[in-house]
């Protein structure tokens, strides 16, 4: 029996990272084995793709190609064979952060990524995404509170952040099967109970 593939998404500040901690602990209390990993990364080359599209300025085609090629790796090396002997994969991030921010936030051409996503992945895709929906300005406040991450928002500014909001949302509106929005401007409690409730005729 194949694993669950399970994706997080959702723009920078929306507590992605504090729910993840809590499903994982959620799925473990279950008996659930997971593989938590992340996008780019996730492979020793997809890690050092990743290092390179953090510290390097480079074209909007070339960074689109690495996040392919990483994601093509770490599909073909990891995320596939794990869900083949049964485990579960939870992934920070995956091709839906690219269709938000680089063809939402950016202006990347959408049909070069659809391209790319035939070509990589062919059909494959999560069984569930969950997508943290939250006002830019409120997760701005929140990474502001946070030493360290307050410049990424003043260096792309909110109005970047909102289109990369309206693409995942478009996303979503797509294959409401796949999704599910989770209003993340609340107490996080109740975020982890609608991600619970999601997840349960699984168990």
């Amino acid at each position: 029996m194949l694993g669950r593939f399970i994706t997080i998404e959702g723009i920078d500040g929306a507590g992605k990272s504090t729910q993840t901690e809590s499903l994982l602990k959620h799925l473990a209390d279950q008996g659930v084995s997971v593989l938590h990993t992340r996008e780019p990364g996730g492979t020793p080359l997809a890690e050092k793709i990743r290092a390179m599209l953090l510290a390097d300025d480079m074209a909007p085609d070339a960074e689109t190609l690495l996040f392919f090629a990483a994601r093509a790796d770490h599909v073909q090396r990891v995320i596939r064979p794990t869900l083949e002997s049964g485990r579960w994969v939870l992934s920070d991030r995956f091709t839906d952060a690219t269709y938000a921010y680089q063809v939402g936030g950016k202006g990347f051409p959408g049909e070069k990524v659809e391209a790319l996503e035939k070509w990589t992945l062919g059909g494959f895709a999560p069984d569930l995404t969950l997508l943290f929906d939250i006002a830019p300005a409120v997760a701005a406040a929140r990474l502001r509170a946070r030493a360290g991450d307050q410049d990424r928002f003043e260096r792309m500014g909110e109005a970047f952040f909102t289109r990369v909001r309206e693409a995942y949302l478009a996303r979503a509106a797509a294959a409401p099967e796949r999704f599910l929005i989770i209003n993340a401007d609340r107490p996080a409690k109740d975020v982890s109970a609608d991600i619970f409730a999601r997840i349960s005729s699984w168990l």
